[in-house]
């Protein structure tokens, strides 16, 4: 049976992870990447679209004939510049339109990495409500499966600098230990587990909404 996999977000730590395994297991036959720029990575499994992601048209060729499509993108302010609207323009209107489209061409799953924290009821953390108002859009869509991951601080080696996370990540180790109870699903979390905790979840099959945090998301 012929599978297909769309991916948004390849560049990113999670998705660098997610790219990988997706072409390396037999359950997609094809994996449809949405870029804005070439990878230039050759697998006889990746289909490469680059697209402009402001322009709801071109996500449609990626995306129609899915069987699920894995969504991982996001920025940061300073990548922005502090510009919050154009902050709002990846993480919110990218994985909402994809997933708009997803609902119409009848795709089957939309796997979200989102944050621990999210609430849209949140007016004190613009990053905490924006991840929240994500998840409320992309769950009231015609998708039979919905899986939404809430990692905490991603372990892993990023393509880029971030001095604060990178000392977060050293002093990891220190702070899980501390991390109990109520406070264990902010434990820092690999970005390899979480994209292979993504994978199985969209072969699981299971209808509904589905919400991933630390311990589910290892299993």
């Amino acid at each position: 049976m012929s599978r297909k996999a769309c991916l948004l977000g390849a560049t990113g730590l999670i998705g660098q992870h997610l790219l990988q395994l997706l072409l390396e297991d037999p359950y997609y036959s094809e994996v449809h990447l949405l870029v804005r720029r070439s990878l230039n990575q050759q697998h006889p499994k990746l289909v490469e679209h680059v697209i402009d992601f402001s322009l709801v048209a071109e996500y449609r060729p990626a995306i129609q004939g899915a069987e699920t499509i894995f969504c991982a993108v996001g920025t940061t302010l300073k990548k922005v510049k502090g510009d919050r609207e154009a902050y709002r323009k990846v993480d919110y209107d990218i994985p909402v339109t994809a997933a708009t489209v997803a609902a119409e061409s009848g795709v089957y799953g939309f796997i979200l990495v989102s944050s621990i924290g999210a609430d849209a009821n949140n007016n004190n953390n613009f990053y905490l409500k924006l991840k929240g108002v994500v998840e409320e859009a992309v769950s009231k869509l015609q998708i039979p499966q919905v899986h939404i991951f809430r990692p905490s601080l991603l372990l892993g080696k990023r393509g880029e600098k971030r001095l604060g996370e990178g000392l977060a990540q050293s002093l990891a180790p220190v702070f899980s230990l501390f991390m109990v109870g109520k406070w264990k699903k902010y434990k820092p979390i690999n970005a390899s587990v979480v994209a292979l905790a993504m994978l199985e979840s969209a072969k699981s099959g299971g209808k509904g909404i589905f919400i991933h945090e630390y311990e589910s998301i290892l299993g």
